[in-house]
């Protein structure tokens, strides 16, 4: 370990003294964490000891799925641990978005109610409700009720008077050991932004969900910062689906991974590995759907055709039932909100029909102008709007704060609500593979390339109609 020391003349002896003391306080092997995938269906009941005895210690067992979790600084632990299953990496999943968005202004005010209707009164910005035609939906008496969503994210704001009435706190959990609530000084909150899209309360305050009258599970699988790990996030989608009864798992997250590894670094993951990764994330979607549970992800923000680059694996988007999203966006939508809807591809959206299921709105910065545009009680740059608006922190505690962001998160709660106003429509109670076909035959297939936009944009109206 190479220390610097500040004071640069000095004698020989307190040279030596250093010196023995970097020796002497060399780091010490960094622990690394593996997932075991057992031989059978089931753990082994001592896999402690096994663990144990292979040089590591168990820190977490999955038993619906068989997987246990392990951490080791054993250089051999993978060949000794492999009696038990297989072991691999347990990998880094991280946000497929920026963590940050765009806050309302401070002085936006709100005496006048939104002219397309409801009476939320930020309503009138959140163009993707208007791209699904939840509305529609709501008219026909359709609202997400007796359905529950399961968000799988960061942190949440928990006292955010937009999410509290719909939240089952008893339900809700973290996994990261942070805590459930949102804590970091950036007032933004990706977990936050996701849940509201799905099912902020139609309280006459705010914003409104697509699905307004869905229940919300809060499940933290993820830090605050947006990085967690494979362990954490197939125990969250387990658990949501297992002790939490959801109907809906949102989740806008993944990682990627090359499937063929790259023989230039040692230290990267080898092609069986990846292929274990991708059977543990299986493991867990496939328990899911057994469960019940509509799975919903992100395709990510790379800009990627995913029939061309067919080395590159993205989980979960790429995993067993689970309906992957790509984003679209207006252009300029501000400037002509009544004849611009979200019909364009999103610029850093991947794609591909190896990939995408369905598309909804995302949002994007591609308008070319800087002028300024008027929208409810909100004035500022037009290509502002043209992202997606929904709850974020404020980091006041009880008071709700609301942003625009961008990106295939963004898209994914609009699928999920829309989800969940389908579950709703036919008593609460759906199977996956029927809630799949709704959609797409509901789908709004006018933008046409099923390479970009899957089987068309998710449409709530349609999915409800008589």
């Amino acid at each position: 370990m190479k220390r610097v020391v500040s004071v640069l003349a000095c004698a020989g002896a307190l040279v030596a003294l250093l010196a023995l003391s970097a020796g002497a306080g060399a780091a010490a092997p960094t622990a690394k964490s593996y997932l075991i995938l057992a031989k059978g269906e089931k753990l082994p009941a001592n896999v402690a000891a096994q663990v144990s005895a292979a040089g590591g210690t168990l820190t977490n067992t999955i038993p619906q799925v068989g997987i246990a979790v392990a951490t080791t600084t054993s250089a051999d632990f993978k060949a000794k641990a492999s009696k038990i299953g297989s072991v691999v990496p347990n990998l880094e999943i991280d946000l497929v978005d920026p963590r940050r968005g765009i806050a309302l202004p401070d002085t936006a005010a709100f005496a006048n109610p939104p002219v397309s209707g409801d009476d939320d009164e930020l309503f009138d910005l959140q163009y993707g409700h208007d791209t699904v035609d939840a509305p529609e939906a709501w008219a026909a008496g359709q609202r997400g009720d007796g359905v529950r969503v399961a968000v799988l994210d960061t942190g949440f704001d928990t006292d955010h008077p937009d999410l509290v009435p719909n939240v089952d706190f008893a339900a809700s959990r973290d996994f990261t050991g942070e805590g459930l609530t949102y804590s970091l000084p950036d007032p933004f909150s990706h977990g936050t932004h996701t849940a509201g899209t799905v099912a902020a309360a139609d309280n006459g305050l705010g914003t409104i969900g697509v699905a307004p009258e869905a229940t919300l599970v809060l499940v933290k699988m993820l830090g605050d910062d947006g990085t967690g790990d494979f362990a954490d996030g197939i125990e969250a989608i387990v658990y949501a689906a297992g002790a939490a009864d959801a109907d809906v798992i949102s989740m806008s997250w993944g990682v990627r991974v090359p499937r063929a590894g790259d023989p230039t670094d040692p230290d990267a993951d080898t092609p069986e590995e990846v292929a274990e990764l991708k059977r543990a994330l299986n493991l867990a979607t496939r328990f899911a759907n057994r469960q019940g549970a509509t799975l919903v992800a992100s395709t990510g923000n790379d800009g990627e055709d995913y029939d061309q680059n067919v080395g590159i694996l993205s989980i979960p988007a790429m995993s067993d039932h689970v309906l992957a999203v790509s984003a679209t966006t207006p252009i300029g939508w501000a400037v002509d909100p009544d004849n611009n809807r979200s019909t364009h591809l999103a610029s850093y959206s991947n794609y591909g029909n190896s990939i995408v299921d369905f598309s909804a709105p995302g949002g994007d910065l591609l308008y070319p102008g800087n002028e300024t545009c008027t929208v409810g009680p909100v004035t500022n740059p037009c290509f502002v709007f043209d992202l997606v608006f929904s709850t974020g922190s404020s980091l006041v505690p009880g008071q709700g704060a609301y942003f625009w962001s961008g990106g295939t998160s963004m898209a994914v709660p609009h699928v999920s609500g829309t989800a969940a106003i389908i579950i709703g429509a036919h008593g609460g109670e759906m199977s996956p593979r029927d809630v799949e076909r709704i959609l797409k035959q509901s789908a709004d297939d006018r933008i046409g390339r099923p390479k970009f936009f899957g089987h068309g944009q998710v449409n709530a109206g349609n999915a409800v109609a008589p």
